[in-house]
């Protein structure tokens, strides 16, 4: 299996956790996109340009560009195509288009979706020109991969935006039976010390921050927050002058995935998951990084009543799940917490299988075959076989 692999954001770690998933699955993956960041890539790829975060006309401006240029990629070859995002999809339906016409066989072309953005949600001439555009191009899409369902049902299916077979391909963690689960069953209290709570990844949500810093503010040495990943310093420019000055903060800065998971989440209690960044819409949607991260690392989440996460964490009876998005709320919820409840949430999360949180093998195998137009054994599951839900 050839795959043409064209990425919006070829410094995003999580491209290369895909690229990784589908080389695992036995297919040959030729990568290419657009850059944001400098440094080397983590692999080979062909760079179609540079584009920037929260930039949206300027990186249409890119993809109408790479669209004109000699650089886009010559679709013969491959079995299949995979656009990551809107604007990575606008140039796969012209490289299989070109490739059809130039004879062969035309790759399958694989739309894969891990954000509605905010764009795409718009009333407006903005909104609904967007939307025209992604019901068009989807019209040449085989395959639709998701990462959660409720895009499917909250974007997809009220907007309807395409027939095509949908695919669930959660953000589970990209781990070897060696590299990750075993230090799941250590038991980390907090033995009379402060509770620990952990916010990783990409760090964006401007309410989190102000509740995190509130509540610790409130209780002095009762609670610790641990944040890791990278600041979104164009949502949160005072970021780093509010972990400045709070002691019960600490930015401990970037880590590596997969290697630092079980560090950095064995030096917490609680994973903080709740996200406002677009609430009513994509945070609400998403089962995001940090929850398959850790789930696999037996670290009990908070999230937000009423979010797919929470859905997710009440069917598998793990977590705290905050009713609103107050301080008020979360401090509550917090003061109930003692080592006894502690320990309590650590076992339910110890008892859900490991095989929810990690990508096996046979999902990699079966994410392939989808690609060459085989049903998914029981590896991922299929939330659509075609055709508009009603």
């Amino acid at each position: 299996m050839q795959v043409l692999y064209i990425a919006h954001n070829l410094d995003d770690p999580a491209i290369w956790r895909r690229v990784a998933m589908l080389r695992r699955g036995g297919a040959v993956v030729t990568v290419a996109g657009f850059r944001r960041g400098e440094g080397p890539l983590p692999g080979a790829a062909r760079v179609l340009g540079r584009t920037r975060n929260a930039r949206m006309s300027q990186r249409v401006i890119a993809v109408l560009r790479a669209r004109q240029g000699a650089t886009l990629p010559d679709g013969r070859g491959f079995d299949a195509i995979i656009a990551r995002n809107l604007e990575t999809l606008a140039l796969a339906v012209v490289i299989a288009d070109r490739a059809g016409r130039r004879g062969g066989q035309a790759p399958r072309l694989v739309y894969e979706v891990l954000d509605i953005h905010r764009l795409m949600l718009r009333g407006d001439m903005i909104g609904r020109t967007l939307r025209a555009l992604e019901r068009r191009w989807c019209r040449a899409v085989d395959l639709v991969l998701v990462s959660s369902p409720a895009f499917v049902t909250q974007y997809f299916d009220t907007y309807r935006q395409t027939r095509a077979p949908v695919l669930l391909v959660e953000n589970k963690v990209m781990a070897g039976p060696d590299e990750a689960g075993a230090q799941g069953r250590r038991l980390l209290l907090a033995r009379g010390g402060p509770l620990v709570i952990g916010w990783f990844g990409i760090l964006r949500c401007a309410f989190s921050l102000a509740c995190l810093d509130a509540v610790t503010r409130a209780a002095p040495g009762r609670y610790k927050v641990m944040l890791r990943g990278q600041p979104a310093y164009d949502v949160l420019p005072d970021f780093d002058a509010v972990v400045a000055a709070n002691p019960d903060l600490h930015f401990a800065g970037p880590y590596a995935y997969p290697d630092d998971l079980a560090r950095i989440y064995g030096e917490v209690d609680l994973a903080w998951l709740v996200d406002r960044y677009e609430k009513g819409a994509n945070s609400d949607w998403l089962l995001p990084n940090r929850l398959y991260e850790s789930g696999l690392n037996v670290v009990p989440p908070i999230c937000l009543a009423g979010t797919e996460v929470a859905r997710m964490a009440e069917r598998l009876e793990i977590g705290l799940r905050l009713k609103e998005a107050t301080v008020a709320a979360a401090s509550l919820m917090l003061a109930q917490v003692d080592g006894a409840r502690l320990a309590a949430l650590r076992q339910a999360q110890a008892d859900v299988a490991p095989a929810v949180w990690r990508t096996d093998p046979e999902e990699c195998r079966d994410l392939v075959a989808a690609l060459g137009a085989d049903m998914p054994g029981r590896g991922l599951r299929l939330l659509r076989a075609g055709g508009l839900t009603t």
